[in-house]
């Protein structure tokens, strides 16, 4: 270091020291701020205080609503909580004598991550569900009362509640051949107790969603709240926000707490009036829950008794065949479109899955055949189809590589910065000659992003992938790792994945043999930016695995085969096209459209001269306009 640097430096510190002597603050100053400091501590101390005081007033008030609540009920607010199980071959569901709901659903012939042979969707308190009656005096929260169970099947249970004097809250449910609960809920002498504008009942819905399959982050973000509005479609609440509360202004036909492949749906017979509220709280990794859900609903109530007040539960795998057969089966003669808790991307990507990668799938699936090979299969075929594009793609860049020594040879002249239009006119002009297309090169990644989008919202949505194992794979629908530790790395998180790691490499080395076409048939500075853009390619590959390091192994798996295809085709195109033949084909056009003077620029070509003229014409009028001015200054002067 010099005696220059030195001295620089220290007289960079002497300045920052001084500046910092100059602006520190006057006794005064920072007396004032201490004040302020006790004065906003304060006020902390007394909104504490306060909020403290205003939580126990409202415990009071609940409690003595309670009690005056429940004196209607009398002979309903002691006994003992019984458990009922309704079940089928497909569903097993317990309800308590306390409240008269659902206390436990467990879905069979689904594992579970602990390798369990169902899957238990809630238990315990993890879902309460609470009707609410407003009376006149009294409210009535079923929730505090103990129901007596009369009725009882495999398939079926009266909850009754006794309020004395011949009033009592009668609740039945049916629960069907597999996945659908039907539910109608009737009062009974109670008509006096209730305003004559009575109409609607309150529902209070939440669940604690419980964390199903191995991967907390990727499976987080296919559980949402979803909801149907009436007459309209479905609709959900961001996934991807902390907390999020809503207010839907629309009534709804149904509500759904989702996860990645299992959802509890409540449907309305009538509906579920506006300004339902919905509620989503994401809940922490460690917890092994995925979100909190909250629903407060109204729906239709008759206070004489004469109308039951009707729902239908569903608890069930979001399998889109079984959600379309199940709707069949409701009572309630809607379109309630259950199958869209199987999201399959916007409405064009939909359009794709819907009619076409469905359908494939199903097929395949139904010859029995490992689902690893079944992805392999839908990519073959994708390609098959997509080839003839593809292959007509390739070869109009294979024809602009074998005309770049001509078009660089006679647009040579234009190596000014002002001459670029000219350039490119020019280049546009000869490919016109020749018959090529420059923006058929963009074609194979037009083709193939709809494609990879519709599988980026099918496969994580594909139930039939989960627990299906592959070669080393163990489980399609979850990430697999080829390494794991125990402390979460930002980006990364706590494991690497295989497939994520193939897909990336082979998406690098894709990206190197097209980027070395597209520069094989660039001209002049084209060529020299495309230096610059490739490094911006190769990084993308590096952001995915940063993205799909814990997304599924089946999707990270079809993307890698997909890629390995599309190198392989590309590469036997390049081996196959004999680029001396090809020239030849080409200056025969050449000359053919040479000799035709009535042919016409079309395409880009013509678009670029129409560009330049009128730039030529602007240029014009702006040299005129400035000549005008010049003349018109002599003339005072």
């Amino acid at each position: 270091m010099d005696k220059n640097t030195v001295i620089g430096f220290i007289l960079i510190a002497c300045v920052l020291i001084g500046f910092s002597w100059w602006n520190r603050p006057s006794e005064e100053e920072i007396k004032a701020q201490q004040e302020l400091v006790e004065k906003e501590e304060a006020a902390r101390k007394q909104a504490a205080a306060q909020k403290k005081a205003e939580e126990a007033k409202k415990t009071a008030q609940k409690a003595l609503a309670l009690e005056d609540s429940t004196a209607l009920f009398h002979s309903a607010l002691k006994g003992t909580a019984n458990d009922i199980v309704l079940k089928n071959d497909k569903l097993e569901l317990t309800l308590s004598t306390k409240g008269g709901t659902f206390t436990k659903a467990v879905i069979k012939g689904f594992k579970d991550r602990e390798g369990n042979s169902d899957v238990t969707l809630f238990a315990g308190d993890e879902q309460q569900l609470d009707f609410k009656l407003e009376g006149k005096e009294n409210n009535i929260s079923t929730q505090d009362l103990y129901f007596t169970a009369s009725a009882v099947t495999d398939s079926t249970v009266t909850m009754t509640a006794d309020a004395g004097n011949g009033r009592k809250i009668e609740m039945k449910y049916l629960l069907g051949r597999d996945y659908l609960t039907h539910f109608s809920m009737v009062v009974t002498g109670m008509e006096g107790l209730f305003s004559t504008k009575t109409k609607t009942m309150g529902i209070n819905w939440r669940e604690r969603c419980r964390q199903q399959e191995r991967g907390h982050a990727f499976e987080n973000r296919y559980a949402t709240l979803t909801y149907k509005k009436k007459g309209s479609g479905t609709d959900y609440l961001n996934e991807a926000s902390e907390e999020i509360d809503e207010k839907i202004e629309k009534p709804l036909d149904w509500v759904a707490f989702k996860t990645q492949f299992f959802s509890a749906m409540m449907i309305a017979k009538t509906e579920f009036a506006a300004n339902s509220s919905l509620t989503s709280i994401p809940e922490d990794k460690q917890s092994d829950y995925l979100k909190k859900y909250n629903a407060d609903l109204e729906t239709t109530f008759d206070p004489k008794g004469q109308t039951a007040t009707e729902l239908e539960f569903f608890f069930g795998p979001n399998d889109f065949r079984l959600l379309k057969s199940v709707e069949k089966e409701s009572r309630f003669g809607k379109d309630l479109k259950m199958e869209r808790l199987v999201y399959l991307g916007w409405p064009l990507i939909r359009y794709i899955n819907r009619w076409f990668t469905l359908y494939v799938f199903d097929w395949l699936t139904k010859l029995g055949i490992n689902m690893g090979f079944v992805l392999i299969l839908i990519t073959l075929l994708l390609k098959a189809i997509t080839y003839p594009l593809v292959k007509k793609s390739y070869m109009s860049s294979a024809k602009m590589r074998v005309l770049r020594p001509k078009i660089e040879e006679a647009t040579k002249q234009y190596d000014k910065p002002e001459d670029q239009m000219q350039r490119s006119q020019a280049q546009m002009q000869l490919y016109n000659q020749y018959g090529v297309s420059p923006l058929s090169g963009c074609l194979p990644a037009l083709i193939q992003m709809p494609i990879w989008i519709a599988m980026f919202n099918f496969v994580p949505n594909a139930i039939q992938l989960r627990g299906e194992s592959f070669l080393w794979i163990k489980d399609l629908s979850t990430y697999d790792p080829i390494l794991e530790w125990g402390t979460h790395i930002w980006g990364i998180g706590n494991h690497l994945s295989l497939t994520c790691i193939l897909f990336c490499v082979a998406n690098i080395l894709y990206s190197f043999m097209t980027m070395r076409q597209q520069r094989d048939q660039m001209v002049g500075e084209q060529a020299q930016q495309m230096k610059y853009m490739q490094w911006m390619m190769y990084a993308m590959p590096v952001m995915f695995f940063f993205i799909f390091n814990d997304y599924s192994a089946g999707l990270n798996f079809y993307y890698f085969i997909s890629l390995f295809f599309s190198a392989a085709i590309m590469f036997i195109l390049r081996k196959t096209t004999n680029d001396e033949k090809l020239l030849a084909i080409l200056e025969a056009r050449y000359r053919e459209n040479k000799n035709n003077p009535k042919k016409k620029t079309g395409g880009l070509a013509a678009r670029l001269e129409a560009m330049q003229q009128q730039q030529q014409e602007m240029q014009r009028k702006r040299e005129e306009l400035e000549r005008r001015k010049r003349d018109l200054r002599n003339r005072n002067q």
